[in-house]
């Protein structure tokens, strides 16, 4: 096999945003490493987009470690150089649900989704990171949800984990701000099986096929922006971020809560040491 020019892992790719995603970046030219958990008792899922990328001229190999399994990371980079020999995009797409449970009714599952979501995430940069930092374009996009920055009634452990990743990725993107690789998050609304709900038919409009193309443009080389939240589907995307309001005497709470959650002047900021200095600042200079 030729060398490619670029060769990314997508993990969770066998079917919905995943397969998407592989499909979407092999299109524009990439080499995919599509993972997708195997399952003894069924044929590999990701055998079907290696068919369909291969059916339209571009090159994939599959990979059926589950992403949270012993060693999965070190096999997953290892399965990206023996067949494309470089590794320059990582997409971090694998996820679960877990139990749909309102916290204090029972085990709303926070470890075993910690150990997909997030844990397995975070294995997977750090055995791709040199491969990464040789890339002269290295692409790091985790995939997660606006449920990270707003929670989700009832999806507790899924939050959390979501806002695990969004916080590492960030504070990732701030430390490797000075090197070639840029690291993203895309918060994808899409139609998929960990979406459905019984008796509902899915939008159409909400294919994943829709949060397709900003995922392609966060891994395109010639995109250079870093540490970002992109709310993404229906072929429509948004910018998202943590914002906080201006400052006032904490006496002053109870008069003004309304108005400083309303967000007064509000403003975002790269990194929580950048956030402390300017609430720094604002109350040392006497807040109003």
């Amino acid at each position: 096999m030729t060398s490619p020019s670029r060769a990314a892992i997508v993990t969770g790719a066998g079917n919905g945003l995943g397969a998407a995603f592989a499909e979407a970046l092999a299109a524009a030219g990439v080499a995919v490493v599509v993972n997708n958990r195997m399952h003894s008792d069924r044929p590999h899922s990701a055998l079907a987009i290696i068919e369909r990328i291969e059916a339209r001229g571009g090159v994939a190999v599959v990979d059926g470690h589950a992403v949270d399994a012993e060693g999965a990371a070190d096999a997953l980079v290892g399965a990206a150089l023996a067949a494309f020999g470089r590794l320059d995009v990582l997409v971090l797409n694998a996820g679960i649900a877990g139990p749909p449970m309102k916290v204090g009714t029972g085990d709303t599952g926070v470890a075993e989704v910690m150990a997909t979501n997030f844990f397995a995430n975070v294995r997977l940069v750090e055995a791709a990171l040199p491969h990464l930092l040789a890339s002269p374009a290295g692409r790091i996009v985790f995939v997660s949800s606006t449920g990270g920055l707003h929670g989700v009634r009832g999806r507790a452990a899924y939050a959390a984990s979501k806002g695990a990743v969004n916080g590492w990725a960030l504070s990732l993107a701030d430390e490797l701000r000075r090197t070639s690789v840029r690291v993203n998050v895309i918060a994808p609304y899409a139609a998929t099986n960990m979406t459905a709900q019984p008796g509902r038919a899915a939008d159409p409009r909400l294919a994943p096929e829709g949060a397709a193309a900003a995922l392609t443009w966060l891994c395109d080389p010639a995109t250079d922006r870093t540490g970002e939240i992109w709310v993404a589907g229906a072929g429509h995307v948004r910018a998202a971020r943590a914002m906080e309001s201006r400052a006032a005497p904490a006496a002053e709470i109870a008069a003004r809560a309304d108005e400083l959650a309303a967000m007064p002047e509000a403003r975002s900021y790269l990194g929580g040491e950048a956030a402390f200095a300017d609430f720094y600042d604002e109350t040392t200079r006497g807040a109003t």
